[in-house]
C-alpha cells in the first residue's frame, strides 16, 4: 500500500523538518495517491499551526523507518526500547510497545514518544497484518508512552486508558511536548500532540478482538496515578506498563506504598512485558529486583524520618542507601536521586 508523505518544516525555521505519513489513507496505485496527495496534505496541515509544506511524495510504507518487534507468544509481538531515560536517550524511543493480533482486529498497547515512532510502529504492525487496528490502550501518561496516539487514532483505533489519564494529559502534557522538542528538536516531533482517551477505564474493561479477548485493569496509585495492566487471555501475557521496570532505574510518580501493594499480588499468566526492558518469563523474574529496589527505597526513606533529617540532608542519605543497586539499574544516579526526594514528600506524612 502507497502513502502520502508530508515533508513539513517549522514556518519560523526552515532547518527544522521532519515527515509525517497520515496512516488514515492508503492507496494500491501510485496514480490514485498522487491524485489524492494534495488534499490529504492541505487537510493535515489545516489542523496545525507553524508548518508548512516543504515536500510531497508518495511511498509505501517500507520506505520508512520500521520499528523493531518480536513475537512473545502466539499473535502477541513487542517492540522492546532502549534502556534510557530520556536525557540519556538519541529519540526517546525508550518504552516498550506491542499489539494483539485477534480472529478481526489489533489492539496495540502504547504508542512512543512521538508521531514518528507511532508511524514506525504501525509500518512494522502492518508487516505482520493488514488486519483493521480496532484499540490503542495507553498504560499511563507519560510521553514514551503515550504521544504517538494520534497515528493509530488516524488508523481508526478507539483510545482506551485509565480514568485519570484525561486529567494526567491536560496537566502534563503540554509541557511534556515542550520538554522533548527541547531534548530531541522539532523536527524529530514533527506532528506530535497530546491526544486524549475516548474510554476511560475505572475498574476493568474486557476487550473482544475476535476470539481473543484482553482484560484490562485500572490500578489505584502506584507509579502513577493512571496505570493500567491489559491482560490477553489467549496466552496469559501480561502488559504491565511501568508497574514494572527491568533495567532502567524504578521512577516512582504516584505513590511508593501503593506500587509495593501492588506488587505483593502476584500477576497469574505467561509472560510479562514490563514498561521498560526485556520480557519476563514470570512474574518472579519480572517484579523481584524491582520489589528489592522499592522496598530499600521505603525503608530508607522512613529511617530518615526517624533520624528527624530535613529533606535536603533525607535525600542523600537515601541515594547512599540504594548504592548497592546501582549496577543494577541504568540511569542510576538521576533517577535515585528523584525517588529519594518523591519517597521523602509522601512518606513524611505517614
Amino acid at each position: 500500500m502507497l502513502y502520502a508523505i508530508l515533508t513539513i518544516c517549522l514556518a519560523a525555521d526552515s532547518r527544522s523538518c521532519g515527515t509525517v505519513t497520515p496512516v488514515g489513507h492508503a492507496f494500491a496505485a501510485q496514480a490514485e495517491c498522487e491524485a489524492a496527495a494534495p488534499r490529504i496534505a492541505r487537510d493535515w496541515l489545516g489542523s496545525q499551526s507553524g508548518w508548512t509544506l516543504d515536500r510531497l511524495e508518495c511511498a509505501p510504507f517500507d520506505s520508512l523507518p520500521i520499528l523493531p518487534v518480536q513475537p512473545v507468544a502466539d499473535g502477541v509481538h513487542v517492540h522492546v526500547g532502549q534502556i534510557a531515560q530520556f536525557e540519556d536517550s538519541p529519540d526517546g524511543w525508550i518504552a516498550n510497545l506491542g499489539f494483539v493480533i485477534g480472529r478481526d482486529s489489533i489492539a496495540v498497547i502504547d504508542a512512543g514518544a512521538s508521531r514518528r515512532q507511532g508511524e514506525a510502529l504501525f509500518a512494522a504492525i502492518r508487516r505482520i497484518s493488514d488486519k483493521p487496528i480496532s484499540h490503542l490502550i495507553v498504560t499511563h501518561m507519560h510521553p514514551d508512552h503515550a504521544f504517538g496516539a494520534e497515528v493509530f487514532r488516524e488508523a481508526g483505533a478507539t483510545i482506551v486508558g485509565h480514568q485519570g489519564l484525561a486529567d494526567a494529559l491536560q496537566g502534563r502534557g503540554p509541557t511534556y511536548l515542550d520538554n522533548l522538542v527541547r531534548l530531541y528538536g522539532a523536527g524529530a516531533m514533527a506532528g506530535t500532540r497530546v491526544v486524549l482517551p475516548d474510554v476511560a477505564v475505572a475498574d476493568s474493561l474486557d476487550i473482544d478482538l475476535g476470539d481473543r479477548v484482553l482484560t484490562l485493569k485500572a490500578v489505584a496509585t502506584a507509579h502513577s496515578d493512571n496505570d493500567l495492566t491489559v491482560l490477553d487471555r489467549a496466552t496469559g501475557t501480561f502488559f504491565a506498563g511501568d508497574l514494572v521496570f527491568r533495567g532502567l532505574t524504578p521512577i516512582v510518580d504516584g505513590s511508593l506504598p501503593g506500587w509495593l501493594d501492588w506488587m505483593a499480588a502476584p500477576q497469574a499468566g505467561g509472560p510479562v512485558v514490563p514498561g521498560h526492558g526485556p520480557v519476563a518469563a514470570s512474574w518472579p523474574d519480572a517484579v523481584t529486583a524491582q520489589q528489592d529496589f522499592l522496598t530499600t527505597l521505603a525503608q530508607a526513606t522512613r529511617q530518615t524520618i526517624r533520624d528527624g533529617l530535613p529533606m535536603s540532608q533525607a535525600v542523600p542519605a537515601i541515594v547512599e542507601a540504594l548504592q548497592p543497586f546501582a549496577a543494577e539499574w541504568a540511569s542510576f544516579p538521576d533517577s535515585a536521586a528523584r525517588d529519594a526526594t518523591a519517597a521523602f514528600k509522601e512518606l513524611e506524612w505517614e
